[in-house]
């Protein structure tokens, strides 16, 4: 049965949304019992391609709905609404070590959405699809403020959600690639918290004099966040990752500036010297740079680099200080399975 002669049409509420935002996917006028593929394609702004896709079955009306249809195969199975993002990956023949991220928060990813013939798992470029549609995901919702900050030496970015405000506010620590990164800052804000997006490995001063930043950075960062007139001063957060940890489990346990609300951990370790700072910290594992492993496709990995966990307390924040003498709300520690970044 020629699935060209079905005008199978493809349609996705919301066309323009958040990026976190679900939505509908739904494939209509297929012949009842028809096998199809739904393919989702990416260009990011550095131009690799990124794509996803899942296997269905139409039902016996020709549809198919892919938030409540279970996926026989493809990037991801089952009944996955937001499969055909969460499973982007790199098209074949890209180089590795590819990492999706949104450099400009204020232009939407753009993913065309596409219907072929049969369950395939290969070759899209060279087929032609049944239907498509481009839609819209953004990480700015709007009426967000985006606010670059270079004030007292910081290299960030201030999001604050649309509205009078004031909003809970939260300091945004990326891991050990430095940067400026701000889309996960912008999605914050569109949720309602004033997010101040840090770099704090590779700012304008670090650049400059080519030191590494010290605590005073990162109370100054807070005291920006803290002293702005739509943010609630005391009601901030701090989200680290991988490295960001590092920074967020010191200033949150021994900093008389910082007084936070929640504390946000993912995928890092409490092991570090007590008593230093970024250079202090990278120069104990450089120490323990042989521990550094590669797997099969290539991919560096660190969980043995503070490994064993010593018991020199000097080496390691200790957590049972987390809230003595603080108003803590919350300390979030939070693992992804099968990482191998960190020990977490």
């Amino acid at each position: 049965m020629d699935g060209k002669q079905c005008c199978v049409k493809v349609s996705v509420q919301p066309s323009r949304g958040l990026v976190d935002e679900k939505f509908v996917v739904l494939v209509q006028n297929a012949f009842p019992g028809f096998q199809l593929t739904v393919h989702a394609h990416h260009q990011c702004e550095d131009g690799h391609g990124w794509e996803a896709f899942g296997h269905y079955t139409a039902d016996a009306t020709g549809t198919v709905n892919v938030s409540e249809d279970p996926s026989l195969g493809g990037t991801y199975s089952g009944a996955e609404p937001m499969g055909l993002l969460w499973s982007l990956r790199p098209v074949p023949g890209s180089k590795p070590g590819l990492r999706m991220r949104k450099k400009n928060v204020q232009t939407p990813m753009e993913i065309t959405v596409s219907v072929y013939q049969g369950h395939q798992t290969e070759g899209f470029v060279d087929q032609v699809p049944l239907t498509g549609v481009v839609v819209e995901r953004w990480y700015m919702a709007p009426g967000v403020q985006r606010i670059p900050i270079s004030e007292d030496g910081l290299t960030a970015t201030l999001f604050l959600p649309s509205g009078p405000g004031p909003f809970p506010g939260l300091l945004d620590l990326w891991g050990s690639e430095g940067q400026l990164v701000e889309y996960r800052a912008a999605l914050l804000a569109s949720h309602g918290i004033a997010s101040l997006a840090l770099d704090y490995l590779t700012p304008k001063i670090t650049m400059e004099t080519g030191k590494m930043v010290d605590n005073q950075y990162f109370e100054t960062a807070y005291r920006v966040l803290q002293q702005h007139p739509q943010v609630l001063g005391s009601r901030i957060a701090m989200l680290g990752l991988s490295f960001g940890i590092s920074v967020t489990l010191k200033m949150a346990v021994y900093s008389q500036v910082v007084k936070l609300r929640c504390a946000v951990c993912i995928n890092g370790t409490h092991v570090q010297p007590v008593d230093g700072f970024l250079e202090e910290l990278f120069g104990y594992f450089k120490k323990n740079a042989g521990k550094i492993r590669f797997s099969e496709e290539k991919e560096a990995i660190f969980q043995d680099l503070p490994l064993p966990i010593p018991t020199d307390r000097s080496l390691k924040v200790d957590s049972q200080l987390c809230g003595a003498g603080r108003r803590w709300s919350t300390l979030v520690l939070r693992r992804t399975p099968g990482r191998r970044c960190w020990p977490s």
